[in-house]
């Protein structure tokens, strides 16, 4: 096999992995098979856990400041975590193709995003910028917001999250090119471990144009103040 082969390969490997997750989600929209969700605890077991989780820490949670903690932790949970209800390739469904001949990027900047490490289920927040260059149709940028929230609200890490964003916005929209730049304060590093605040990082992902053409490619940067500062 030679390294061309190799790198295809590769390349397929990671695609076919985002398409696995995309479409993870114990969808009320996208719907999947009952038997992903067989293995799902009940209610009274996830508040259970909540209660070892509190004893562990060294409370009671039967005492009157706790007693209703567990219920209030599994809602919020649901919250958190309803991204893995979600089948974020819905969203892409509904294009409009009346544009007029526009050709020209459409960049969305700033959609706040709070997510979860994987790692220590520590926040994750920041904001997600998002620019494609349209082929013939655009999407309504409020599906754009919901995208993020799909993915942003699952277990993640960053790099991750921004390569499916992007991935799936490119299969599903089919553009000339996909942009998205995530910029995000990882709580598992400013409130614990290392205590390092005002710490963010930043991760891109930059498919068709956005890769391959340094113009656009630039474009898209400069309008997020980020121009010189990612290559692909």
């Amino acid at each position: 096999m030679n390294c061309i082969n190799v790198v295809l390969d590769v390349n397929t490997q990671k695609e076919t992995a985002i398409e696995r997750v995309i479409g993870m989600g114990n969808s009320k929209r996208g719907a999947s098979p009952k038997s992903e969700k067989s293995d799902r605890p009940s209610r009274s077991e996830a508040e259970e856990a909540v209660r070892t989780l509190i004893r562990w820490a060294g409370d009671n949670p039967k005492r009157e400041g706790l007693r209703t903690t567990p219920a209030r932790v599994v809602r919020a949970y649901e919250e958190w975590y309803s991204g893995y209800d979600d089948d974020p390739r819905v969203y892409l469904q509904s294009t409009f193709e009346e544009v007029a001949g526009y050709d020209e990027m459409v960049l969305l900047r700033n959609i706040r995003f709070e997510s979860h490490c994987e790692h220590h289920m520590a926040p994750i927040i920041g904001r997600v910028h998002i620019g494609y260059l349209p082929r013939n149709r655009v999407i309504g940028i409020s599906k754009l917001a919901r995208l993020v929230e799909a993915f942003s609200r699952r277990l993640q890490i960053q790099e991750k999250m921004t390569a499916e964003i992007a991935y799936c916005l490119n299969v599903g929209l089919k553009p000339h090119g996909v942009g998205v730049v995530v910029e995000a304060a990882h709580e598992c590093m400013t409130t614990r471990g290392i205590h390092k605040t005002d710490v963010t990082m930043v991760t891109s992902r930059l498919l068709g144009a956005f890769r391959n053409q340094p113009q656009t490619r630039q474009k898209f940067l400069s309008a997020l103040n980020l121009r010189g500062a990612i290559e692909p």
